[in-house]
């Protein structure tokens, strides 16, 4: 069998495109593209799923290594792997939020530890959001999910046909409001709850001026804010089965014209 290593150099042009989707998504999404997953893991999956994909694509374009055009797809997979991986953070930083807004009312805002999946310091109560939210990801298959999803990218958005729409940039866009709407419908129960008892302690002081309101209050409002915390988990499920819904309603939203 005859071997041409322009065929070979050919090939390798057309699987960097879709690698390059892949790797841009698998190095953003959550889970998969945290800091406690080594680089050398992440490059490894990306190769594998890219792999797995590249016989079945439709339509890839002939390019050359070298050449603009080569330059401009590289480019797109880019945005489209990034836009797909971050709409999945905006997911997950739901939670996050909606336990610094708990965690502020309840006195635990200046108890903050490193997030090990993102580096950065966060409240206590949404680093436990965080584990809670990641484990119920996995649980649920969620994970296979967002992948079953990058790879229908491929059809709806074939490389070198289309680029993400209008629509979906606006959607994306879009996902900060939706974020803070749900973060914050997430945490009104608790927060409504300690903001009685704030009041309740001020009415307290107005009654009773010799009450000392900061040593007595402190503490009450903190146990009080992690029974309302503990009472609230009861219906944690529906809530994040109803966003996790929109989230990947939202997520395909974006992948289809």
């Amino acid at each position: 069998m005859p071997f041409d290593p322009n065929d070979l150099v050919q090939w390798i042009a057309q699987f960097f495109l879709p690698f390059v989707r892949v790797g841009a998504f698998f190095a953003t999404v959550p889970v998969f593209g945290n800091q406690l997953v080594p680089v050398q893991v992440r490059l490894l999956l990306a190769l594998t799923t890219a792999a797995l994909l590249f016989p079945s694509l439709p339509d890839l374009p002939v390019v050359s290594i070298l050449s603009f055009d080569t330059i401009l797809f590289t480019f797109q997979q880019l945005i489209i792997g990034i836009s797909l991986g971050f709409f999945v953070q905006v997911f997950f930083h739901i939670f996050v939020l909606a336990g610094q807004m708990i965690a502020m009312q309840m006195g635990l805002g200046f108890a903050s530890m490193v997030d090990p999946t993102n580096g950065v310091s966060v409240a206590v109560v949404s680093q436990f959001y965080v584990i809670l939210v990641t484990l119920l990801f996995l649980a649920f298959n969620g994970h296979l999910v967002v992948i079953e999803v990058m790879a229908q990218s491929f059809y709806f958005m074939p490389i070198g046909q289309s680029m993400l729409s209008d629509g979906a940039l606006f959607g994306i866009a879009q996902a900060g409001t939706w974020m803070f709407a749900s973060a914050l419908l997430l945490a009104l129960p608790a927060v409504t709850a300690i903001l009685i008892v704030n009041f309740a302690f001020g009415v307290m002081t107005r009654a009773a001026p010799q009450l000392n309101i900061f040593s007595l209050g402190f503490p009450f409002t903190l146990i009080f804010g992690i029974f309302i915390f503990w009472v609230a988990l009861a219906g944690f499920m529906p809530q994040y089965q109803d966003l996790s819904g929109e989230a990947f309603n939202y997520l395909r939203g974006i992948i289809q014209p």
